[in-house]
């Protein structure tokens, strides 16, 4: 993803009223505390599968009665809001598919965005509850479930879009200065297009702040994370574009995210995605989606092993 923040209520998912700088600011620090913490002391134990017949997690964690989670702090995908809770429609989601699988309890794992998968892969935590993107890269390392949604980009530029960056060629014609996050899909979108400057940094808080202070020109996030940063700072400096699509070889892609899985845990990935249809085919997805900022339009039928598919 690009993949990748607000304080949601845990249990509810609603977003507070009257949310301000200070809030984002408190959750992002939460994040940071919360990912010392769990650096030492939040790692699964849960032994890894077999994986001759898709391995043996569910069975461990139903027994166990709890799943660990790697979050990477991105609104509205996963982080750790002002109350210390994670929150987010990635851990809103795993809730309730993993309530519905016999494992009654989610746990965080805080981490870099950068860090999840070899996290994963290191058995720090479960499952990657991030939003994060598939793609053919992600998939020679961790196995997916399908996406629960779909998504395009969009900039966050100074009030009045004084370069008129509407597109990733307009930020490379014009010289802009970019940042976007560390490790996301954007990147590589913006290097396609020919953009030279590009700088990265933790989080779309931070991608507001580099804007409103001049230091960059633009951030580049997903449409739904610029959005909300945007509407919850409430800035009067910056602003956010319409959605950007963005182009690889000549062509448009629309990007989906998901959970991630270790790749022997086909068997729990499959339970996962049997719980997942279920939720998108009665419109209970978009339910538990749409407080995070999500719509109708973003909810998608593509699959994991189409967007696996090099």
């Amino acid at each position: 993803m690009a993949p990748p923040q607000r304080n949601i209520s845990e249990s509810k998912g609603q977003w507070p009223s009257g949310i301000r700088r200070r809030s984002l600011l408190a959750g992002v620090a939460a994040l940071g505390a919360a990912g010392a913490i769990g650096g030492t002391s939040g790692c699964s134990q849960v032994p890894t599968a077999d994986a001759k017949d898709g391995g043996h997690l569910l069975e461990r964690l139903r027994a166990k009665g709890s799943v660990t989670l790697g979050l990477a702090g991105e609104q509205p995908y996963s982080y750790i809001g002002r109350d210390g809770k994670m929150t987010g429609s990635s851990p809103a989601i795993a809730k309730e598919i993993f309530k519905r699988l016999g494992v009654p309890k989610v746990e965080p794992f805080p981490t870099d965005f950068g860090s999840l998968i070899v996290g994963l892969n290191s058995q720090q935590f479960d499952v990657v509850a991030a939003g994060m993107y598939i793609n053919p890269e992600r998939c020679a390392k961790v196995i997916f479930a399908d996406p629960e949604y779909q998504m395009l980009d969009a900039f966050l530029v100074r009030k009045g879009n004084p370069m008129k960056l509407h597109t990733y060629k307009d930020i490379a014609r014009t010289g802009a200065k970019m940042a976007t996050g560390v490790g996301y899909a954007e990147l590589d979108y913006a290097k396609e297009a020919g953009v030279k400057d590009i700088s990265t940094l933790p989080d779309q808080l931070a991608g507001l702040l580099a804007v409103e202070q001049g230091r960059v020109d633009v951030f580049v996030g997903t449409a739904v994370t610029v959005r909300n940063v945007v509407r919850q700072s409430r800035t009067t400096k910056a602003e956010a574009t319409a959605e950007v699509t963005p182009l690889v070889d000549g062509k448009p892609v629309i990007d989906v995210g998901g959970f991630a899985f270790r790749t022997p845990e086909t068997a729990l990935r499959d339970a996962f995605n049997r719980e997942l249809h279920k939720m998108k085919k009665t419109g209970e997805l978009l339910d538990l989606m749409r407080p995070f900022g999500f719509k109708k339009d973003q909810m998608t039928e593509i699959t994991a092993k189409e967007k696996c598919r090099p």
